[in-house]
């Protein structure tokens, strides 16, 4: 659970760093890199968190 915690601050706090860039920098080009960005990011943390069974089992047979 501490690490679903953790993985959700670090993402907001990228929104926060990532914002404050597109606020103050103000062009349409950075703009659209960093919403992509944080896209992917929201994507890869949702997809790691939704599904705990789809995580790779270690096998202890040997072949």
């Amino acid at each position: 659970m501490t690490d679903r915690i953790l993985a959700a601050i670090s993402l907001l706090m990228l929104f926060a760093f990532l914002g404050v860039v597109v606020v103050f920098v103000r062009e349409i080009d950075l703009a659209i890199v960093i919403f992509l960005g944080i896209g992917l990011a929201s994507y890869d943390f949702w997809t790691h968190f939704k599904n705990r069974s789809a995580e790779p089992k270690i096998s202890t047979q040997r072949l």
